[in-house]
């Protein structure tokens, strides 16, 4: 009989546990999106690729980003039907 009176206070105390735990995951979440509407980051550290002469021919002149350029090569390939054999 004393052992099923623990038991209840068990439960009640995990119960109340996880609710904090809850709690603190949801608080962490929203500090971390305050943090990053601050200010809006580049793509890859705002690294971009500036093309040499021969490549510069698919691309263009100007320096563009790595997802820049793969876009304009595929357009490339696809427009010369390269890819197809």
């Amino acid at each position: 009989m004393v052992f099923g009176l623990f038991k209840g206070k068990r439960k009640k105390a995990k119960r109340a546990v996880k609710r904090t735990v809850k709690k603190k995951v949801k608080r962490k979440k929203t500090a971390r999106k305050a943090k990053r509407k601050g200010g809006k980051r580049k793509a890859f550290g705002g690294y971009q690729i500036k093309p040499d002469a021969n490549f510069a021919k698919i691309v263009g002149n100007k320096p563009i980003t790595p997802a820049q350029m793969t876009k304009k090569v595929w357009q490339y390939i696809k427009r010369k039907n390269l890819g197809k054999k």
